[in-house]
């Protein structure tokens, strides 16, 4: 960080106690022209791999009445039906470099109905069968909900939801080439999507059709909550660039001090891997608003590997969805392992689990396989033997995150990680 002086920071932290010195603000000019840069940025976004995810509620019931129709006439004519679906794993996966995600290989699996498969097969198209009745009278069901609501379904009811999500996910690789996900039929995820604040207004509109306009600026001391489905949401916006978060407390820091008033950008809280909605929702602000997407996870192999990973790419086991469920635009602002020198930030020994992830990592995900910049960064991170976390920015004051490291790193973001 080079040499240091007395800062706002540094007087901030001596408040609280902290008698080190604080790494150094960058100038005012820079700061200047910073802001310029980041607005440069917002004109050069990705271009947009997919606008649309989804197929209409028409086209969604006629290829799962289609599918049963095919498994159908096939039993009729004395033959044994089959279905056939993507393998979902990452040994099936590669990197499009190109596109910017993992995407799915040609490996298939053909689930034949026989003795042996027939429980599992009948409980694949009982599952299509709900998802009809569901989209054909407006509604949906959780995960769970339709878990159980398979214990009406005698022999063929489920044991544990691990068995009704595993077949709601081969529904969905099922019809995926139709552009056709989970969400068109009607299963949604129990947790909660994710926060927003900043220079956003979202359309949305409820059961009845009403349309509700919704300041993600006015939210007092709370934010917005990511819905389930986004595709239909509507956005404007004045934001430079979209600012994801890992951590509930770091993003309460930031939406309470309104930092997104100060950098003009959207503040998003991830809660750890993002779900779904999150992902979708900013896919579609970084393509529609042309909008950077930056990405402020803790400095451990997992919220680098899984987190932002999952973020910027996807995953192996949704790799038949990745292409619209990920932002191949996102840059890793950091927290990085040389922020962890500059910064002189505390840290926690790296655990054996820690270790392995990384080092997995770099042997076999398409993805850091593809960079040496990371390739780079998770050596040097096995090498020193420590993560940190975002909150260990606290160390130089409560606002530091705020006034100094966020406005520093924002000057540079051509030097984020990809």
């Amino acid at each position: 960080m080079g040499t240091r002086r007395k800062t706002a920071a540094k007087k901030t932290a001596r408040k609280k106690g902290v008698t080190k010195k604080a790494p150094r603000k960058k100038s005012t000019a820079k700061t200047t022209r910073s802001k310029k840069t980041v607005r440069a940025r917002r004109s050069t976004a990705a271009k947009p791999l997919e606008r649309r995810v989804h197929a209409t509620d028409e086209e969604t019931i006629e290829q799962i009445t289609s599918t049963a129709r095919g498994v159908h006439q096939t039993i009729r004519k004395g033959n044994r039906p089959d279905l056939s679906l993507p393998v979902r794993a990452l040994s099936n996966v590669s990197y499009d470099g190109r596109g910017g995600y993992l995407e799915i290989g040609r490996q298939k699996k053909t689930r034949t109905l026989s003795v042996n498969t027939v429980k599992n097969f009948a409980q694949t198209l009982k599952m299509m069968a709900l998802s009809k009745d569901l989209v054909q009278e407006n509604d949906f069901a959780t995960k769970r909900e339709a878990y159980y609501i398979s214990k009406n379904w005698e022999e063929t009811k489920f044991d544990e939801q691990i068995e009704s999500d595993t077949v709601m996910d081969d529904i969905e690789a099922l019809f995926s080439v139709h552009a056709i996900n989970r969400e068109q039929l009607r299963f949604y995820p129990e947790e909660h999507g994710g926060s927003v604040s900043g220079p956003l207004v979202v359309s949305d509109r409820d059961a009845t059709g009403r349309v509700a306009r919704i300041d993600c600026a006015n939210f007092g001391s709370g934010a917005y909550s990511i819905p389930a489905s986004v595709e239909d949401l509507e956005f404007e916006t004045s934001a430079d660039f979209v600012l994801l978060v890992e951590t509930a407390g770091m993003f309460q820091r930031l939406q309470s001090h309104r930092f997104w008033e100060s950098s003009n950008c959207i503040l998003v809280e991830m809660k750890g891997v993002p779900a779904r909605a999150v992902r979708r929702f900013v896919r579609r602000l970084a393509d529609e608003a042309r909008l950077p997407v930056y990405v402020f996870v803790d400095c451990d192999p997992y919220g680098i590997a899984n987190i932002y990973r999952t973020l910027k790419v996807g995953s192996g086991s949704s790799a038949h969805i990745n292409k619209f469920f990920c932002v191949p635009s996102a840059r890793f602002l950091g927290v990085t392992p040389q922020d962890i020198v500059d910064y002189e930030l505390p840290t926690h020994p790296l655990k054996e689990v820690d270790i392995k992830r990384a080092r997995d990592a770099l042997k076999n995900d398409p993805f850091f396989k593809s960079h040496l910049q990371w390739r780079k960064a998770l050596e040097q991170l096995i090498k020193m033997g420590v993560r940190a976390e975002q909150q260990a920015l606290a160390m130089w004051g409560l606002n530091y995150v705020i006034e100094e490291y966020l406005p520093a790193k924002l000057e540079q973001p051509d030097r984020f990680l990809p």
